[in-house]
């Protein structure tokens, strides 16, 4: 009796290739089309695409809700960037699609979970630490780690060639080798000519969710965003699903150049890679949470956020999802956010994000203290004895240390 293996399947170039010779090794092979709003993809052609491949059952999974409101919403609520600028869009992914491919496992009878992350990129540590820990005794495989699979595909064009040599088409081409990446967060791009740091990147990527910033209108676009409890809610007074509200961002944000970026990032295994990436609507929604903050959120409380944001971003970028500590660094953001409550007016102009207004019930800004005019409910003399007593150790130390300078 054959072995079952759920395939995490993309349709594209290496999934395609990998589905092929999964068969060949013997595999009856579950294909697992997650469905992460990927763009302009017929998601019924990569279905049918699969099972001609020979997959014996090929299955689509949308979690486009889920991404947004409980991976993507979490991370932004903690301000993660990598390395303060990688906005974590396809490191969120990850541990979903390999929570569905666990449960899809579980379904049909399957001791094995394929992907096809290589053994040089972080994909790999997300796929595999996710599926571990959600099932300990499921086992992972991974071609690209097996020295007789690198040896039959030792680069891109081997790749191509064996869809070619098969009639089965891929987004990718001998004339424009680069990888992209895409759910409804962002695009990713990478490999090919983006590996020589003196390239281009924006002038070389044909981006697909934003305009340049040179060829967006030359006239701001206002847009309103409402969050609840640091969850955004509407947009432009329209409340909305968290994917729907990602989408009319995407679409403000895309055609007003903003959220490109281009990246050299440290990968989880030490090497340095270089990345291209459109994130439109996330980079609006980080924006305007950040506002939203700036209102409602205490100085210390904010602060220590601000402290273990970093971490966390590190943990989603390497993988750490389904772990103890992510657990308990959840429950700190949810409480955290609980005052996170108010609108945001901004204006999008040519790559830029314009504060216009904003508002919140939940405010703890009180004008009449922060005035510097005449008056206020402020006590300027209260501040003589609170800086003696926050002086005295500077002036005690100023005594027996050595003048600097």
């Amino acid at each position: 009796m054959k072995e079952t293996c759920v395939l995490a399947y993309s349709g594209g170039l290496d999934t395609s290739v990998i589905l092929g010779w999964l068969i060949e090794q013997g595999y009856d092979v579950v294909a697992v089309y997650v469905d992460l709003g990927q763009p302009c993809e017929d998601r019924q052609a990569i279905m049918r695409k699969a099972r001609d491949c020979g997959a014996v059952e090929s299955l689509l999974v949308d979690v486009r809700e889920d991404l947004c409101r409980d991976f993507a919403f979490p991370v932004m609520q903690w301000q993660a960037r990598y390395e303060g600028t990688y906005l974590l869009g396809t490191s969120i992914a990850r541990p979903l699609i390999a929570k569905v491919c666990v449960d899809v496992a579980h379904r049909t009878g399957a001791s094995v979970f394929a992907h096809g992350a290589t053994g040089k990129g972080n994909d790999q540590c997300r796929f595999q630490l996710a599926a571990e820990a959600l099932d300990p005794g499921i086992r992972v495989l991974a071609p690209w780690r097996i020295a007789a699979f690198r040896e039959r595909f030792p680069g891109r064009q081997e790749l191509i060639a064996f869809c070619e040599a098969r009639h089965i088409p891929v987004k990718a081409s001998k004339g424009k080798p680069y990888s992209s990446d895409e759910n409804c967060l962002h695009t990713s791009y990478e490999a090919g000519l983006l590996e020589e740091l003196t390239t281009d990147g924006f002038g070389l990527v044909d981006f697909g969710m934003t305009v340049s910033p040179q060829a967006a209108p030359d006239a701001v676009e206002p847009v309103t965003i409402e969050f609840e409890a640091g969850v955004p809610v509407s947009v432009n007074g329209r409340r909305m699903a968290a994917h729907e509200i990602v989408l009319a961002l995407n679409e403000i944000g895309g055609r007003n150049g903003v959220g490109r970026t281009d990246i050299v990032e440290n990968r989880l295994v030490g090497m340095k890679s270089r990345g291209v990436y459109e994130a439109p609507g996330m980079t609006v929604l980080y924006e305007a949470h950040r506002l939203v903050e700036q209102m409602t959120l205490d100085r210390d409380l904010v602060h220590l956020r601000d402290r273990l944001s970093p971490e966390v971003a590190e943990m989603v970028y390497y993988g750490f999802w389904y772990c103890a500590k992510m657990d308990a660094l959840g429950a700190f953001i949810r409480e955290a956010q609980r005052p996170v409550t108010g609108r945001v007016e901004l204006g999008l102009y040519k790559g830029n994000i314009l504060v216009r207004g904003r508002t919140s019930p939940q405010s703890l800004y009180d004008a009449a203290i922060a005035s510097m005019e005449g008056g206020g409910s402020y006590d300027q003399t209260d501040a003589e004895g609170f800086l003696r007593i926050l002086g005295l150790p500077l002036r005690v130390q100023g005594r027996v240390r050595p003048r600097r300078g």
